[in-house]
């Protein structure tokens, strides 16, 4: 299994990212791991936020396009968040939870590609939402 550190795939960085790990990564889907640290800055509460939970789906995405990237040898682009559809939290998870977040892309056109993510909590769905990312090539 695939399991690469965050930090050299994505142009976000201490203290904004909010990923740790990509577990997966193919042409249908990127799987990523994150555990909630108390200081994280989009905790509030003891609680990871909404906020927080869609920059994690989106810098889940940022993560497989980085690591797609460096494997052909090129530099980690920079993405955009488009557009945001269809979001649903069930719960916001709490510091100490580790998030599973699974990505599957439904289609790209041109510099746009459409996913559809969501996060996990061991085995519940706590939240998901269909993200259109542009990436600067």
């Amino acid at each position: 299994m695939l399991s690469v550190s965050a930090i050299d795939l994505l142009p976000q960085k201490f203290p904004f990212q909010m990923i740790d790990q990509l577990l997966e990564c193919n042409q249908e889907i990127i799987r990523t791991q994150f555990l909630i640290q108390q200081d994280n800055v989009l905790v509030t509460e003891n609680q990871f936020s909404e906020g927080g939970l869609i920059e994690n789906m989106a810098q889940s995405a940022a993560a497989g396009t980085g690591y797609a990237a460096k494997a052909d040898g090129r530099d980690v682009p920079v993405g955009y968040i488009g557009a945001i559809k269809n979001v649903l939290i069930h719960r916001l998870p709490m510091v100490g939870e580790t998030l599973q977040t699974e990505l599957c892309t439904k289609f790209t056109v041109g510099q746009a590609t459409i996913v559809e993510g969501k996060i996990f909590s061991e085995k519940e769905a706590i939240a998901s939402c269909e993200l259109t990312i542009f990436v600067n090539q």
